[in-house]
């Protein structure tokens, strides 16, 4: 194998564990993971394990604005191996109910 495929499968690796993580985070009002709801925009493991992480809130004016990050953050870090946690909050798509996965419309009752 390349050194470059065991980077990628290594990467791979780590960001499939960030997953698991973020399934792990909850807004507390709702019962469905943030990853589920669809919260999380973006998921990058850049070089040295540094992970970027997009997300939004379901409502700009949302009661965990700061603690729903800081427990995203909070779980990557960890995971073995991380380096690095960059949480970034954007509005920009705007949230919606069609974000969600089939799963997490199931549990609500939107099916």
């Amino acid at each position: 194998m390349s050194e470059e495929t065991n980077l990628k499968e290594a990467s791979d690796t780590l960001r499939d564990k960030v997953m698991y993580a973020l399934k792990s985070v909850y807004d507390p009002e709702i019962p469905v993971d943030i990853y589920e709801l669809g919260l999380i925009y973006e998921i990058s493991v850049h070089p040295v394990n540094n992970v970027y992480i997009l997300m939004t809130l379901t409502s700009p004016n949302c009661p965990a604005a700061e603690s729903i990050p800081a427990e995203v953050e909070a779980s990557i870090k960890k995971i073995e191996g991380v380096n690095d946690v960059n949480v970034e909050i954007t509005f920009d798509p705007p949230y919606s109910q069609d974000m969600m996965s089939e799963a997490a419309k199931l549990e609500l009752g939107f099916l």
